[in-house]
């Protein structure tokens, strides 16, 4: 070697560096350029943890033989932590030729290494990234001009060093987020996050020759049909088929929204705006910005959101509550509802000029009761969403348990035939479908003997055998507030928990959903408890 750094060395190893985003595919190439001006054996390039306690090789290159190291990853003690950090901020190139573990810079080096060692510090901005050892051949000694070109080498290798970090952090994320995508998907029962339209070719086929109509436009939809027909899966379908595939789909179940929240949850709010502000809330509008915004119970807003939202619909901006400055928004609306929107017009219970806005493209959903051809294909479907969610073997429905559910009317819909399927899986503990207990075919509840039992039982009795009533003794007189809590936990047994919609316990009771569920939260009623 001349008493000169050849330039072309440094101009190799950084073009090398920088030519591949993980070191130990470029390792081998930077050694070998090192190697032919000066006696290199091999050269190491090892990463510190964030708080120097652990020391682990990244990658070998072999310049003039070869290496078998050992003790990687390696522990550092608290002592030689605080030495490790004084010499990573110095930032040169030091020697290390001791053996035995006598140098403190020995104790952050692989067990096996021997003879000369340049060791270098890889920094980036002050910020601790690793090591680089430049192991001397057998017999040789390293020189002043030597230990100059291997701090030459220290930037480029920080540079290849800082860039494979970043690749293994998003290989890292993408794998968490890939198993976070398979839990949610188990828990759902699902082989893809867009749920399968089954029926598509059969009983939705009206539907889906809408569908594909209307998606590539941004014209919003609205959605009609009973409780439990499968709005949500129309509307998605819509969302995956449009040019706003890739951004977001945020569903809001607007009946679910307290009055009082409905601003803030639909368009957002500054913080500070009100009590309990805490900070800045981007709404759902703002969350959807590029995507499609479904929703859902479109029928349940209160008269002053249906005003703003109307706004929002002509104008593509929102205000957030608290803020002076609109916000621009680009989002595709999907509404859909239960509900006899044209009576409510009437009524004067839903703004007639958003009716006509959201009504440009509506797409009726048929019942299950009128697509009877498609309860197999969607049993089947529901069997395996079941056995998935559940850890449970996949029992296909027999002959005898498509009859059963083919012949029953189904008033809760697809939802209702989604919750049959699990239970009659329950209940058939991975040998059968129990689907005609799941259905309750010649089966009625009575009460269990022991009150504190929370389980409901079932007696056997003859289908032709009327049910015998049972009345409560004569004497038994009890407040108002405890006949109302009954009545209304009967009616929410009669439609297993359902509060909205047809044949829902609002409409059985003939009183407002709102007011019920006001009612319900005084006596203390959780409806979860009567849902299957």
């Amino acid at each position: 070697m001349t008493d000169k750094i050849p330039l072309h060395v440094i101009a190799e190893v950084w073009r090398e560096a920088c030519r591949h985003i993980e070191i130990a595919t470029s390792a081998d190439t930077i050694a070998s350029v090192v190697a032919s001006v000066m006696p290199a054996r091999v050269l190491i390039v090892s990463r510190l943890a964030d708080d120097l306690s652990s020391v682990d090789v990244l990658a070998v290159g072999a310049g003039r033989g070869s290496l078998r190291l050992k003790g990687s990853p390696r522990e550092i003690d608290a002592a030689t932590r605080l030495r490790l950090g004084e010499w990573l901020r110095d930032g040169l190139v030091t020697e290390a030729t001791s053996r035995g573990g006598d140098d403190w810079l020995r104790a952050c080096l692989p067990e096996s290494l021997e003879g000369a060692v340049l060791v270098g510090p890889l920094t980036d901005r002050g910020r601790a990234l690793g090591m680089l050892a430049v192991v001397a051949e057998a017999g040789h000694a390293f020189t002043e001009l030597h230990r100059e070109l291997v701090q030459q080498l220290l930037e480029p290798l920080a540079v290849a060093l800082e860039n494979d970090n970043r690749v293994h952090e998003l290989r890292a994320l993408r794998e968490a987020a890939e198993a976070d995508r398979q839990t949610l998907l188990k828990r759902l029962g699902r082989q893809q996050v867009n749920e399968e339209v089954v029926g598509a070719q059969t009983g939705l086929r009206q539907v889906m020759d809408r569908v594909e109509l209307v998606a590539r436009s941004d014209v919003p939809v609205l959605i009609l049909g009973e409780t439990g027909t499968g709005k949500e899966v129309v509307s998605r379908a819509i969302h995956t088929r449009s040019k706003r595939s890739d951004g977001p789909f945020i569903r809001v179940n607007c009946g679910a929204i307290p009055p009082e929240l409905v601003d803030s949850q639909l368009f957002g709010h500054e913080k500070g705006a009100f009590t309990g502000a805490g900070e800045q809330h981007h709404g759902w509008f703002e969350r959807a910005d590029r995507g499609t915004l479904f929703l859902d119970e479109i029928g349940e807003l209160p008269l002053p959101a249906q005003v703003r939202l109307l706004r929002v619909l002509q104008d593509h901006q929102i205000e957030r509550i608290g803020s002076r400055a609109p916000t621009h928004v680009d989002v595709r609306i999907v509404a859909a509802t239960h509900r006899d929107l044209a009576a409510m017009v009437v009524e004067k219970t839903f703004r007639e000029d958003l009716w006509y806005r959201i009504n440009i493209f509506p797409i009726v959903l048929p019942t299950l009761r009128e697509r009877q051809a498609d309860i197999p294909a969607l049993a089947h479907h529901f069997v395996r969403r079941a056995a998935t969610r559940f850890g449970m073997p996949l029992v296909e429905p027999s002959a005898a348990d498509i009859d059963l559910l083919v012949g029953y009317h189904w008033p809760g819909n697809i939802r209702e035939l989604g919750a049959v399927i699990d239970r009659a899986v329950i209940l058939g503990a991975g040998r059968c479908l129990d689907v005609a207990t799941a259905l309750g075919l010649g089966r009625r509840p009575f009460a269990p003997s022991a009150p504190s039992v929370d389980v409901t039982l079932y007696e056997v009795i003859p289908e032709s055998a009327p049910a015998p009533e049972v009345q409560p003794p004569a004497s038994e007189i009890v407040s108002l507030a405890d006949a109302m809590r009954r009545h209304v936990e009967r009616a929410l047994a009669a439609t297993r928990g359902r509060i909205e919609g047809k044949r829902g316990a609002a409409e059985m009771l003939d009183i407002n959903p709102h007011t019920l569920r006001a009612r319900m939260k005084k006596l203390g009623i959780d409806p979860s408890r009567y849902r299957d």
